[in-house]
């Protein structure tokens, strides 16, 4: 800036006065023309510093535009001919397709305008697998005896009710309300099944629940008297929760007991124990030993046994019966113990019962 002054300074000198004015509008100029210089360099930077625009998505050849592939599906998917929808038609019978092709609401529409066995018959068909995986459910929390065939048809009437009860202005779907018809009618055909009555089983819970939070607490099972005091019951009211929350459940004897080596499983049949028979050898074995011990004894002293010991009657009366005085039904009796007392001491282990092995 200086020498530019200084060249200036010796010009404005050597020129003369009338060339003076003229020069001078040039040197502003050139301050102008250098001012702008700046200002532009300026504006340089700040276009600089500003961050830079995306570039379109679009990409352009020439003029004309690049479709992306959302718009190409939708400019097909605009040519095709539009099909008509399909509706439940009530002149012929229609299949399990068809019936797939057209909304659930629609079908329900139809079916609460004219209710026809057709469209029952799909509805009961759809929701079929609903019964079975409630079925399902409900079978873990039951004993074996209970057959899951039985449920599922329970299960299926339910779903029948629900199909003619339900109301699709109330606004619920149909799964839920079916599932707690569906469920209802399990719980009932249970009911029907169970010959102990519903009370019954109310007092067996509770006694249950007492006994288990007794024992969880003290360690020990509970005695009656606090099981007692336990209900807030007494006496025979008591009695009769407590006889009435015993054994309340059946089992068959077909039920499988455990797995054996062969092709038959062993049931509870086969290892019950039947007591009402005995074995024949013990007793024919038992009645030639008693056979032989009453063989010496005369017929008055064999009515003596038979009147005392099976008939359950008197000295007196027997005596009156044989024609015999008490004193002497009492001599012959004594003496026929000792007589028998002295036979069996020959053979006890022939008169003991059959001890199980």
């Amino acid at each position: 800036m200086s020498r530019m002054k200084a060249s200036a300074a010796k010009a404005s000198a050597l020129t003369p006065a009338s060339n003076r004015t003229k020069s001078a509008p040039k040197l502003a100029l050139v301050k102008s023309e250098r001012v702008s210089e700046r200002q532009t360099v300026k504006a340089g930077k700040a276009k600089a510093a500003e961050p830079a625009k995306a570039p379109e998505m679009r990409l352009v050849q020439g003029r004309i535009p690049v479709k992306t592939a959302a718009e190409k599906a939708a400019a097909a998917a605009a040519k095709l001919p539009v099909k008509p929808k399909k509706k439940v038609s009530a002149e012929k019978a229609m299949t399990q397709a068809e019936f797939d092709s057209i909304p659930t609401v629609e079908i329900w529409t139809e079916y609460a305008k004219a209710p026809r066995q057709e469209i029952r018959n799909y509805f009961w068909e759809k929701y079929l697998p609903l019964v079975r995986y409630i079925s399902e459910r409900t079978y873990t929390r039951l004993p074996d005896e209970v057959d899951i065939n039985d449920l599922i048809s329970a299960g299926q009437f339910g779903l029948m009710d629900a199909i003619d009860a339900f109301d699709l202005a109330k606004g619920v779907k149909f799964e839920t309300y079916s599932a707690q018809r569906i469920k209802g009618a399990i719980l009932d055909e249970l009911r029907a099944m169970d010959w102990v009555p519903r009370l019954v089983r109310s007092r067996t819970s509770k006694v249950s629940i007492i006994k288990d939070q007794f024992e969880m607490r003290n360690g020990r099972a509970p005695t009656e008297s606090e099981v007692s005091q336990a209900l807030g019951a007494s006496g025979e009211e008591l009695e009769k929760i407590i006889k009435d929350s015993g054994a309340v459940a059946t089992v068959s004897l077909n039920r499988t007991r455990f797995s054996s080596d062969g092709a038959k499983d062993v049931t509870e049949i086969d290892i019950l124990k039947d007591t009402s028979q005995k074995n024949p050898l013990q007793e024919t074995q038992r009645r030639d030993i008693k056979d032989m011990m009453t063989k010496g004894l005369s017929r008055a002293e064999r009515l003596i046994v038979v009147l005392y010991y099976y008939e359950e009657m008197t000295m007196k009366e027997i005596g009156q019966t044989l024609d015999l005085s008490e004193s002497r039904v009492s001599q012959m009796h004594s003496s026929i113990l000792q007589r028998l007392k002295a036979q069996m001491q020959h053979r006890p282990e022939d008169l003991e019962p059959e001890i199980e092995r």
